[in-house]
């Protein structure tokens, strides 16, 4: 299968520097020229827990060189899936599939703007990763990749990505309720990135203090409420727990947000919280957690 990487950050080179083991057939296609030089002269390392993997896949700042390819993955900022679409239209042929696995709300309308959203495939991921340095990630947390079709529909091909992922060694979940893997993971991210950006703190720092986790649970339990307005039907007791066991089970991870913050860089925040603040005034619910967390992430981009 060959595959490309839109978005070569730390999850954009994870996915793509695990791919390059199981298919020969792997681009990460990114507009850093220092990482895509070092990749192609040094490989890819991955830091794990107790060792370091060297992976090569091929990284590239030109689509053209790629061509068509059978599964393009997203993993660019929200706030760049227009330009990254239009960029690297020369990758998406009439039966490419589609992945995205990016954060934020609203991708996958995005992404149909300018593809068929019949070989448009929504995904989340649980696991994390930390850039380190030019083709350095350090792979910071483990968890569960789920994929949906987003036009419900009974196309095989789905299992076949499924197939392909869990052979790299991403533990993947077909799911047929699109909506609601969109929602789950953008609850997570409202409960964890912010804060990790405001506080610059690790994920597994946010457990640490009850301050901390009355602020997870507070932004949670507005997110829910506009989640469920939305038609989905989560608890927000266990939503709380559930992006409590992701801040846990990605405690090294320091989150894209922070990274962004940390970096100077524009965030996703008007894509993460402040999603949760634009959608809760059609419905009237009010959100000012949610408001707070997004002004201060906001105000913290333009102090750089």
């Amino acid at each position: 299968m060959k595959i490309a990487i839109i978005g070569a950050g730390a999850m954009g080179s994870l996915y793509g520097g695990y791919l390059s083991r199981v298919s020969s057939k792997v681009y990460l296609v990114d507009v850093w020229q220092q990482h895509v030089d070092a990749i192609n002269e040094e490989g890819l390392k991955i830091d794990e827990k107790d060792h370091a993997v060297i992976v090569k896949p091929e990284a590239v700042n030109d689509a053209a060189s790629v061509g068509p390819v059978d599964l393009a993955i997203i993993f660019v900022k929200s706030i760049n899936t227009p330009a990254a679409m239009e960029k690297n239209a020369v990758i998406f042929g009439p039966n490419t599939l589609i992945l995205s696995l990016q954060n934020g709300y609203g991708n996958i309308e995005k992404i149909a703007k300018y593809a068929d959203i019949n070989n448009i495939i929504a995904g989340t991921t649980a696991h994390g990763a930390t850039m380190i340095e030019p083709a350095h990630i350090k792979h910071a947390g483990c968890g569960e990749t789920n994929i949906g079709w987003a036009k419900s529909k009974n196309d095989k091909r789905i299992y076949e990505i499924s197939e392909v992922l869990n052979s790299a060694g991403f533990k993947t979940v077909v799911s047929d309720n699109v909506m609601e893997l969109i929602w789950s993971k953008l609850i997570i991210n409202v409960g964890i990135n912010a804060l990790t950006a405001i506080l610059k703190l690790k994920n597994g720092d946010l457990l640490a203090g009850n301050e901390t986790k009355d602020l997870m649970r507070m932004s949670v339990n507005e997110a829910v409420k506009v989640a469920k307005a939305k038609g989905t039907e989560f608890n927000g007791s266990d939503m709380v727990k559930k992006v409590m066991d992701v801040a846990f089970a990605t405690s090294e991870n320091k989150s894209s947000m922070l990274q962004d913050i940390l970096n100077g860089r524009k965030t996703e925040i008007d894509t993460i919280n402040g999603a949760i603040v634009n959608e809760g005034e059609k419905f009237s619910i009010d959100t000012p957690v949610n408001l707070i967390l997004t002004n201060l992430v906001k105000a913290l981009e333009k102090s750089k």
